[in-house]
């Protein structure tokens, strides 16, 4: 499940990436060693797992239980990869943490390291801030793991928490990610936080049905 489940997810990225962004070469270097969009890859990889779950006639909720803890970890070294690599970049700021990248990051990913006046540029480290929230999701669904009360109750969770954290960085996320369908221009929220949104209604919607059912049983 878990090598199907990558690649779908991989491909699920690429093919986001390609509807978002401007200019994608698909047979270039460039768009192989890129990790395309998240969310992509979230619904590539959900997709094919779901497909698998129910080819093999296993237990939907009891298997998404146990993946999302790994994906929260998976995706906490994956932001860590992106801070090194100088892309998902964020807004200017003048925080005592802000970073610099390298000569190096700029010419690889277009990461501005300079102003318009031509002075040292810091940025939000956006990456680093999913990767921390991220290793902290990840406690809190190994946690909620030994305390669950119903199955998908991580699987859910992860949804909630990850959505509400991504809608949220991206208010200081300033790297191009594209305009799908010119949503963008008419709402003023980025593709990811529109994903977001929606993910965060069906997680919810799926809480309260499972909660409900829960609860019916224990009748």
């Amino acid at each position: 499940l878990g090598l199907w489940t990558i690649i779908g997810g991989l491909l699920g990225s690429k093919i986001l990436m390609f509807f978002v962004e401007d200019n994608v070469q698909i047979f270039s270097l460039d768009f192989l060693r890129s990790g395309g969009v998240y969310f992509g890859g979230f619904l590539g990889g959900f997709l094919t797992l779901a497909f698998l779950i129910r080819w093999y006639k296993l237990p939907f909720w009891k298997v998404g239980d146990a993946f999302a803890p790994g994906v929260a970890l998976g995706q906490f070294f994956g932001r860590q990869g992106c801070f090194s690599a100088g892309c998902c970049w964020g807004k200017a700021c003048d925080l005592p943490w802000g970073v610099q990248f390298t000569e190096l990051g700029h010419q690889n990913t277009g990461v501005p390291i300079y102003g318009p006046d031509g002075a040292d540029l810091f940025l939000h480290p956006t990456q680093l801030y999913e990767s921390f929230a991220m290793l902290a999701v990840f406690g809190v669904l190994v946690y909620l793991h030994g305390k669950k009360k119903f199955d998908g109750q991580i699987l859910i969770a992860y949804g909630i928490i990850y959505s509400l954290i991504r809608f949220s960085i991206e208010f200081v996320r300033d790297d191009p990610r594209g305009d799908l369908l010119g949503i963008t221009t008419m709402t003023g929220l980025s593709t990811s936080q529109l994903i977001a949104l929606g993910v965060t209604i069906v997680s919810i919607i799926f809480l309260y049905i499972r909660t409900k059912k829960f609860k019916n049983n224990e009748l």
